[in-house]
């Protein structure tokens, strides 16, 4: 069956120049099929529901966890636990014990590796927490593989919308799309993963359509491989430190709170001078500077799309209008030395 995530990648795959054959080829399916889907825009499979079926590990897996727990802080490889559970009686296959207990191996330390990309390729995209409790505080943050420009947008949540946001606003403010956008493994945004197979993830509804309608591919970070999305979350660290940190400190000097509108009301400006001025550790150049190179790479957004929020491009470029906040343009200008 056509999975909705194949259908996808045939209608990126043509927008990004490759002819039917070429198609068929990397996707595995055959010509006519890519030709009546690309002939029919509107065409979607849909998903069968589908029943809960009982796994061959079902009977193991109280075992699975007791060696688990007993064996801490050291971990017992897959292909012991799989030998003892085939003495126990169990005839599945390796792959499913594997896939089962990989949530559960501590993470470790490995070397550093940097995965680099060329200009218009991969866009970085994760959500990171700022602040718990009465004030909640989550930062939406997209870095460009290639020159390290990075947008970021503030939300009380994490939830669905937010992610498609964050998406549509940073392809606006980015002035392009990439090839491809990286993602971790958010329940929000990855629904099954590898639900048809090894790196054959069931992703979620309407961020496929936007992949669609944007023409970008949709990955996903291998588990216990954080790094692989390194840039986008070591600049998680600088946001935090050189943005959140100031900005919370003279706020709370005059009794106020730093909440999701007075940050983004200050986050443009602070990402066009100085986020994206700064001579960057790793590539020695400024974001602003290779981001004008990069762009030329980028494919063009999509025309006829409506924005999910009517002042999106105003967003984009200063986050949100600063007469908006909660309290008077002047005291944040007089805390914040704001030059008129």
């Amino acid at each position: 069956m056509l999975t909705q995530e194949l259908l996808v990648e045939i209608h990126v795959l043509h927008r990004q120049g490759q002819s039917i054959r070429a198609i068929a080829k990397t996707l595995h399916v055959s010509r006519n099929t890519v030709r009546k889907y690309l002939r029919d825009i509107a065409k979607t499979p849909a998903y069968s529901e589908r029943a809960d079926r009982a796994s061959k590990l079902d009977p193991f897996k109280t075992y699975l966890m007791e060696r688990i727990a007993a064996a801490k802080p050291d971990w017992i490889p897959a292909t012991v636990l799989f030998r003892e559970i085939q003495a126990k009686g169990f005839t599945g296959k390796e792959g499913i014990l594997k896939n089962y207990i990989r949530p559960f191996k501590p993470q470790q330390n490995e070397p550093v590796r940097r995965f680099e990309t060329a200009p218009g390729q991969q866009l970085q995209i994760d959500f990171t927490t700022i602040r718990r409790g009465r004030y909640k505080l989550k930062g939406f943050v997209a870095t460009l593989g290639f020159s390290r420009a990075t947008y970021v947008r503030f939300s009380e949540y994490e939830r669905q919308e937010d992610w498609l946001l964050g998406i549509e606003a940073a392809l606006d403010y980015f002035s392009g799309v990439p090839k491809e956008l990286l993602f971790d493994n958010a329940k929000c945004i990855m629904i099954e993963r590898d639900a048809y197979g090894e790196g054959a993830h069931r992703w979620n509804a309407k961020l496929l359509e936007m992949a669609k309608d944007y023409g970008f591919k949709l990955k996903a970070c291998r588990p216990y491989r954080a790094k692989t999305k390194g840039k986008v979350e070591r600049f998680n660290g600088y946001l935090k430190g050189s943005f959140i940190t100031p900005l919370a400190a003279s706020l709370k000097q005059a009794g106020l709170v730093l909440d999701v509108d007075t940050a983004n009301a200050h986050i443009g400006p602070w990402l066009h001078d100085v986020a994206n001025q700064r001579i960057h550790g790793t590539t020695g150049e400024k974001p602003a500077v290779l981001l004008t190179k990069e762009r030329l790479s980028l494919q063009p957004l999509p025309s006829g799309i409506k924005p999910r929020q009517s002042d999106i491009r105003q967003i984009t470029r200063y986050a949100m209008p600063r007469e908006s906040l909660q309290h008077p343009l002047s005291v944040y200008d007089q805390l914040l030395e704001v030059r008129p």
